[in-house]
């Protein structure tokens, strides 16, 4: 060995012995060794503000329903004073099941914010592009907001209402619902503790499923990303956020693949007619089969009106709407551009890096997480995690199944995360505090930037800094 090579080795020795101390702190000693050391957070679906909240709901459909309904389990929390749709059926339906007033019945959102403000707070779940301006009045007028993701259609509409809310002083919740789900909560508990040390990288999957991919982004609402959001957003979004929420630190840079492969007019089986309900001869072979994923498998199908509860009228009225709408046409002759595979790759501010990944073509959903830190990993799949240490091989297990409070849960979209956000929208704006909230319209937008930015990179082939 020469001196050089002594000095290198020398020099080495003590930078790592004076780093050492600094690396271990917080990982090491006082790092809890047992899942029942951490608060994880799952609390009842009961709101604790001080007086009733009322809303007017701005977009009847699914969505709207869903948040709508915490007002029908919790009507001394918040109160449906309003609502407005395009759509009659939907209307009459969400203002009857809560009692709404003739007069504060709208035809559509326009016509509900002229007649001035008649709530604390605007659900606003309304089509994707319809977003920005009702927010952008409804904001103007003093209401706080509860908006369905995504914020809006562009990255400049997104930052517009961050910085009209921030003006107005508005509490504005974005509908990231993961982020409330008794899973994602424990998940972000067990990283902020230090049980697995350092965070140092994230894997993670969402399985969109085929059924879903076909209902919603071929042939559904946000088949084409012209007309709405990239799918990066449309259906992703809640992703980048819980990944951006865990690792606790701004995404720097951004780099993504992804294409449309499958469902496209070149992959048209020969003789395929343009609707399932035309006697395609391939229908009963194919797994995109809009008689199948209706009927048979009875999936999907609230967006259909005034269905019969079951049996073969019910089944029916599914077939007469798969004639007259993008529902039952031929998913290799629509007019959609969305990706069906998606991956990107994320370096955080703090080092971190995350791999994202969105695959249509699956079997089962249920995101699937993998955190891999200095002392320990963890791995998850939206039921259950399992948290192994290096040192010992010791594994532990949170599972909702085990957690009285979930049950309550049960049968809510996104593991409960749907009704959890309500919960906190409502203490949030009953209370004054928009610290009731996990997230602010600042660091929403701030994930909404990341997608932005995602399809930015996708679609240019190069590495963009996120800014």
């Amino acid at each position: 060995m020469d001196r050089l090579q002594f000095l290198k080795i020398m020099g080495m020795s003590v930078v790592g012995a004076a780093l050492a101390p600094e690396i271990l702190a917080g990982t090491v000693t006082g790092m809890p060794r047992k899942l029942n050391e951490i608060d994880l957070g799952s609390k009842s679906l009961e709101s604790d503000t001080p007086r009733q909240v009322t809303v007017l709901v701005l977009g009847a459909g699914q969505r709207g329903a869903v948040y709508a309904s915490y007002a029908a389990r919790y009507p001394d929390a918040m109160k449906v004073v309003g609502v407005a749709d395009i759509n009659p059926v939907r209307l009459a339906k969400m203002a009857d099941e809560h009692g709404v007033e003739e007069k504060y019945r709208f035809s559509d959102w326009s016509e509900a914010l002229a007649a001035g403000k008649i709530a604390d707070a605007v659900v606003i779940s309304l089509p994707d592009d319809v977003h920005y301006k009702p927010c952008m009045k409804a904001l103007d007028m003093g209401y706080h907001i509860l908006l369905e993701k995504p914020v809006a259609p562009t990255r400049r509409e997104c930052e517009d209402i961050r910085d009209m809310a921030n003006r107005k002083g508005a509490i504005v919740a974005v509908c990231h619902v993961l982020r409330y789900a008794p899973y994602f909560v424990a998940l972000k508990r067990v990283v902020d503790s230090g049980m697995i040390g350092r965070l140092v990288s994230v894997q993670h999957l969402e399985p969109i499923r085929y059924a879903h991919m076909a209902h919603s982004y071929v042939r559904g609402n946000w088949h084409n990303s012209q007309k709405t959001t990239p799918i990066i957003l449309a259906k992703s979004c809640h992703d980048l956020d819980i990944i951006r929420w865990i690792v606790g630190s701004p995404c720097r840079s951004i780099s993504a693949y992804g294409d449309l492969s499958f469902f496209t007019r070149e992959n048209r089986p020969e003789g395929a007619t343009r609707r399932c309900t035309d006697g395609c001869p391939h229908e009963s072979r194919c797994p995109y089969s809009a008689i199948d994923i209706y009927t048979r498998k009875n999936q999907h199908t609230y967006v259909f009106d005034n269905l019969p509860p079951r049996g073969a009228e019910r089944e029916q009225a599914i077939i007469e709407y798969l004639k007259t709408t993008d529902y039952g046409r031929c998913v290799f002759d629509m007019d959609n551009d969305q990706c069906d595979h998606y991956v990107a790759n994320m370096e955080f501010a703090n080092g971190v890096t995350a791999a994202f990944s969105m695959e249509a073509f699956t079997a089962t959903g249920g995101r699937r997480t993998r955190l891999m830190g200095t002392h320990g990993m963890v791995e998850g799949d939206m039921k259950k995690f399992t948290v192994t240490e290096f040192l010992t091989g010791e594994t532990q297990e949170w599972s909702a199944a085990d957690v009285v409070e979930v049950a309550e849960y049960a049968g809510h979209g996104h593991g409960g995360g749907d009704l959890c956000l309500a919960r906190d929208f409502v203490n949030a704006v009953g209370n004054n505090d928009p610290g009731r909230l996990t997230s602010s319209i600042d660091v929403s937008t701030e994930s909404h930037v990341m997608g932005f930015c995602a399809e930015d990179s996708r679609l240019k082939h190069k590495k963009v800094k996120v800014s």
